[in-house]
Order: structure tokens, then C-alpha cells, then sequence
């Protein structure tokens, strides 16, 4: 049975958000809002998760973190301590119960694991995340002369001198399980008929059992979205630690504040990410990777010693010491393999490019399946769309494409066979054959006919 559970707050509206999508689902740096927040439980140590939805985001919530969480349904609105008390039934005889706020991605797995250390080593009944920050809508921190936490005051019921404690309660929480379900039904609804979570601090103080707490060393951690310009606030932060982290492992960024990672992006050591680039999604790259200027990767693996310049990647792999760029386009659903050269205004669409194969100027490869150590020429196209369907073009090992060759799938060039500068190819030309004109015909290699000047694209 999990000893340890985290429930995630994802059940308000973000009106300030002014849009159809639901707050928690609005991403920075690539991931969710609740999709940080649920992580970063899951880097504390948690073993058991509960997302408070609502019936407008239930769905949508649950396509994204599936079923790695379990689920309750706060059907009305009626408070954060409300919304809690609809995981009772699914976390009884839970231990500790930390209680997070989805809307709050940077609070980071170490905080919420040394807000849970210090909860458990004090065996308290409530365990408050603070930070010392001036940030307007948080609850003070008021404490007694000897520092003992004497009341939670929310912004709208503080007077002045309230307003001026610099101490804000985050909305991070460790409770014992059984004790947090108690007080939850103890608290009486606001003047709204709300039930807030925080009132349960009153509980903790009369019961003589004031809660405990441990300070954000980050305040930023205390950072809520509630609409578009705390959201652009919050993701300018989280690209600044991405790169930090990065480069302090090893990394090499010349322009740092021009480059943007994505949260999921894995990199490798002694790889350089160069002005203007984007990495994006779950990419992954390799060592000693040269990527960038003014380049997108998207979704994709990238082997080590590759260089991508000018270009788009996007959810597809590069084996390495693959050269891409620049002007050029590998779309989703291709592999490269090792030592694949990629130049000038080449585009790869659903197509696997053998080793050492070379397009090296002005090509597009379309639902292409080619050999190793072919050459592609300027100008070549795989006529792939016969107006209806995607059809496939197979270029076998060794052969050698003419400059401005049309392949019209469904067709194959054999092993080690040519095409002419300019042929028209609308049948499978044999292995070692040489295919010229339009349409193109197979002729003997050994008569130099004037077309078969195909150009070699390195």
C-alpha cells in the first residue's frame, strides 16, 4: 500500500487565461503545467498520485497523463479544501498526503522532497512550502514572537500592516493522511460558501500543534499561472535553469539567451547549441553534436557527431556523423543513417537514407527507401503522389542518381544502376543499368550517349 501520495489541484476554470483550453493543459517549455507538477511529485519521491479535475477538463486531462495518476472529480466549485477531500476515499489509510497546486510548474523535486523529509523527521500534522517574495494573490505567513506559524491571512482579508510580511505561503503542503482528512471536515465555507485549504492551519494552531514549514530557496518556486503574462513570466524562468543545467553539464551555448530547450530535451556532453535554435519535445542529441545556427529540432534523435546548420529535424532519427543543411527539411517518420550527407535545400519526408548516401543540393525524398553510398543529384525528385495515394520509390546500394531525375513511384533502381541528367524514370530500371530520356529507356552503359551526365551532388 503507497505510505506517500501527492494530490495535484488541477480543477479550476483560468478564466484569466481567456481560452478554451483548460489553464493546467497550456504548456511552458514544451510540458504542461500539470504534467510539471506531477513530475516534479514524482522526483520527490511520491509513489501515488490524485489530479482533482473537473467535469470540463476531465477528459482532456486524462488523454495526457493516462492512467499514471488516478482521478477525482470535484463537480462543483467549491474551494481547495473542498477539491481535496474528493481524493478521501481514494487515499485512505495514506500516511502523508502532499497537496500541490497544478497551476504552479516551478517548484522543483528537490523542494517538494525536503519539504517531505522535514515533515516526516518533525512527525508534523501539516507541513507548509514558503517563500520569502513579493508576489500579490498569496496567502502571509504570520507567526508568533517565537516563530511558530500562528495563521494563514489571504491577500483579500489582510490589512496593511499583513500585506507588508514578506513571507507568502506557496500552496505546497505535506499533511498526515489521516489528521488532514479530519480537519478538512472542520472547516466552515467562507462568506462565497468556499472551503480553502489553508484553513485547516487554524486547526493545526488550536489543536496546539502549529504546522511546520521550510522556505523555497528558489521564490520563483512560488510562481502561479493565472493568466497569459505570469505564463510567458514563468516559462522565461524555467528556459534560464534548462540552460543553466545544461551547460553546467557540459554543454556549449555561445549565445545562451537566444537558444530554447524544451523541459524533456536531452543532450549530450560537449555538444554545442548555437544562436537561434530551438530544441523541442522528447529530442534527444548525442555528444559532441554541432546544432544550429537558426535551427529547429523537434521530436527527434540525433546521433553524436552530427551537425545540423539552418534546418529543420522533426520526429525522426539521425544516426551519426550526419551532415544536414543548410535550407534543408527532414520530416517526420525518416531515418538517416551514418554518415548521411543532407545539404542545401534537400527535404526527406517518411524516407530511410542508407549509409554514406549524399543529396547534396536542391532534392526531395518522399516516401523514398535508399540504399548506402548512393548519390542523389541536384534536381531529383521521388514523384510520390499519384493524386490518391503515397506511393514508394526503392534506389538499391551503390546507385547513381542524374542531376534533375524524376522517379515516378511505385518504382525501383537497382544495385549500382545510373539515371541520366534529366531522365524520367516510370519503370524499374534493372541493377547496373543505365536509364536515360523521357520516358526513360535502358541503354548499354558503355555507348556515352550525350545524357547520361549525371552529376555527382558532392
Amino acid at each position: 500500500m503507497s505510505t506517500k501520495a501527492a494530490v495535484i489541484l488541477a480543477a479550476g476554470k483560468g478564466v484569466r487565461m481567456r481560452s478554451g483550453l483548460s489553464k493546467v493543459l497550456h504548456r511552458i517549455c514544451g510540458k504542461e503545467l500539470v504534467r510539471h507538477v506531477v513530475d516534479a511529485a514524482k522526483g520527490a519521491g511520491y509513489d501515488r498520485f490524485v489530479v482533482i479535475v473537473s467535469p470540463t477538463n476531465h477528459a482532456a486531462v486524462r488523454d495526457l497523463l493516462t492512467d499514471t495518476v488516478d482521478y477525482a472529480v470535484q463537480s462543483d466549485t467549491l474551494g481547495t479544501g473542498h477539491a481535496v477531500l474528493q481524493a478521501k476515499d481514494l487515499l485512505r489509510g495514506v500516511g502523508t498526503v502532499a497537496v500541490l497546486n497544478g497551476d504552479v510548474p516551478l517548484v522543483r523535486p528537490e523542494t517538494l522532497r525536503s519539504l517531505l523529509e522535514h515533515h516526516e523527521a518533525r512527525d508534523a500534522c501539516a507541513t507548509l512550502l514558503t517563500a520569502s517574495i513579493d508576489m500579490p494573490g498569496l496567502g502571509r505567513v504570520v507567526r508568533d514572537t517565537d516563530g511558530t506559524i500562528a495563521e494563514i491571512v489571504e491577500e483579500r482579508d489582510a490589512d496593511e500592516s499583513t500585506k507588508a510580511i514578506g513571507e507568502v505561503n506557496v500552496g505546497s503542503y505535506c499533511f498526515n493522511g489521516p489528521w488532514l482528512w479530519d480537519a478538512l471536515e472542520k472547516v466552515k465555507p467562507s462568506d462565497g460558501g468556499e472551503y480553502y485549504l489553508p484553513a485547516v492551519v487554524a486547526t493545526a494552531v488550536q489543536e496546539g500543534r502549529p504546522p511546520e514549514s521550510i522556505e523555497a530557496s528558489d521564490p520563483s518556486e512560488a510562481l502561479g499561472i493565472n493568466d497569459r503574462v505570469q505564463l510567458a513570466e514563468a516559462e522565461t524562468i524555467l528556459r534560464e535553469r534548462i540552460r543553466l543545467h545544461w551547460m553546467k553539464d557540459g554543454v556549449t551555448m555561445p549565445d545562451p539567451s537566444t537558444v530554447y530547450i524544451d523541459a524533456d530535451v536531452s543532450l549530450g556532453q560537449d555538444s554545442s547549441i548555437l544562436p537561434n535554435t530551438h530544441i523541442r519535445g522528447a529530442t534527444s542529441i548525442a555528444e559532441r553534436c554541432e546544432i544550429g545556427p537558426n535551427t529547429i529540432v523537434d521530436d527527434a534523435r540525433i546521433g553524436s557527431e552530427c551537425r545540423v546548420w539552418s534546418s529543420v529535424v522533426e520526429g525522426s532519427e539521425l544516426e551519426a556523423s550526419v551532415s544536414v543543411g543548410p535550407f534543408t527539411h527532414v520530416r517526420p517518420g525518416s531515418h538517416i543513417a551514418e554518415g548521411v550527407v543532407l545539404g542545401n535545400f534537400a527535404e526527406v519526408n517518411r524516407s530511410t537514407v542508407g549509409r554514406n548516401s549524399k543529396s547534396a543540393h536542391f532534392s526531395y525524398l518522399g516516401d523514398a527507401e535508399v540504399g548506402d553510398d548512393v548519390n542523389i543529384g541536384a534536381g531529383t525528385v521521388t514523384v510520390n503522389y499519384d493524386g490518391v495515394n503515397k506511393q514508394t520509390t526503392r534506389i538499391g546500394d551503390g546507385a547513381f542518381i542524374g542531376c534533375d531525375t524524376m522517379l515516378v513511384a511505385p518504382v525501383e533502381v537497382g544495385e549500382g544502376a545510373q539515371t541520366a541528367a534529366g531522365a524520367v524514370v516510370t519503370k524499374d530500371v534493372p541493377p547496373d543499368a543505365l536509364a536515360v530520356g523521357v520516358p526513360a529507356r535502358i541503354v548499354d552503359k558503355k555507348k556515352k550517349c550525350s545524357s547520361d551526365g549525371g552529376e555527382d551532388s558532392s
